[in-house]
């Protein structure tokens, strides 16, 4: 053999040898990392917990998550609340009603709702200021109203004409038989009157027209007047 083959054989010889020796050590290295793999699994399992990190050259890439937008809730429009409108205030009604109870009296009505005695018996037409019965439904007019305009009486009276007359502040019997040509005891007599000297304010008094003089307004000194009654 020619020392040219016997290099070559050398070189293959060599090159065999090697692999030979490489061979048993990539094999024994995959051997060792299946055993840590199997370790591995070997040991999630029996602990249960959250699986450990694989080792770099066994860890396959986790994906990244994608972030979800979440929709902001709903801005809740204010509500307008109306403002109430002030109501208007009431406004009194006049005239009034009011039913006579037991132990009122003219004077009393009239204090209560701060009107004068005269208007209760003008606006209501009492015979008798001293004799309202209970349950009389009495009309109260307004404060500070003014009298009913009295009815004018016939120009043309003559004797033995018969008028009815309400009793005015400052009247007494004396100066309505002087005005009216009669007699302080023909107008008692006529109306049945048991004190002379107290006619109230808004009594009504029928009169007989009489032909003792001549009808006249003008009142006799020194007579006691009409006061109201309570």
């Amino acid at each position: 053999m020619s020392e040219s083959d016997q290099n070559a054989t050398d070189v293959i010889e060599s090159y065999r040898r090697r692999r030979e020796r490489t061979v048993p050590v990539i094999l024994g290295g995959l051997a060792v990392v299946l055993v840590v793999v199997g370790v591995f699994l070997i040991v999630i399992w029996l602990t249960g917990g959250e699986t450990p990190a694989l080792p770099a050259f066994l860890a396959s890439p986790t994906p990244t998550a994608t972030p979800t937008e979440t929709p902001l809730p709903p801005t809740a429009t204010a509500t307008i609340t109306p403002t109430s409108t002030p109501s208007p205030t009431a406004t009194e009604v006049w005239p009034k009603e009011y039913i006579i109870e037991l132990g009122d009296s003219l004077w009393s009505v009239a204090e209560e709702f701060g009107v004068t005695i005269e208007l209760l018996l003008a606006y209501n037409e009492i015979e008798d200021p001293n004799n309202v019965p209970i349950g009389t439904n009495l009309i109260v007019p307004e404060p500070n109203s003014d009298l009913p305009t009295e009815t004018p009486l016939p120009e043309d009276l003559q004797p033995g004409d018969q008028i009815e007359y309400m009793v005015k502040p400052g009247d007494n019997l004396a100066v309505i038989a002087e005005r009216f040509g009669t007699t302080v005891e023909a107008i008692v007599e006529e109306n049945d009157i048991e004190n002379q000297n107290n006619i109230g304010i808004g009594t009504v008094l029928v009169i007989t027209v009489g032909a003792t003089s001549t009808p006249t307004s003008t009142p006799l000194p020194g007579t006691p007047s009409a006061t109201p009654e309570a």
